[in-house]
């Protein structure tokens, strides 16, 4: 079964953006897999909260990510 999971921050799609997501990504598969992978494509769509991820050792927010504000160095170096 193919399988894809993206994973958001929360409140950024709306729910036509995230039908878009898995109508292209089933789409995707199909074309590669062939139409027997239509039936069985599931793809998950993970709504992370504001601040619930980072990137070299910086919480990213929605702030951040619109240019709002910018990462704090949390390193040691």
């Amino acid at each position: 079964m193919p399988f894809a999971n993206f994973k958001v921050l929360e409140k950024t799609l709306n729910p036509k953006q995230k039908e878009e997501i898995v109508t292209r990504t089933t789409e995707l598969y199909v074309e590669l897999y062939g139409e027997r992978a239509r039936n069985t494509t599931m793809v998950l769509i993970e709504e992370v909260p504001d601040g619930g991820w980072g990137i070299s050792g910086n919480v990213l927010t929605l702030a951040m990510l619109s240019g709002e504000a910018t990462p704090t160095d949390t390193s040691d170096a």
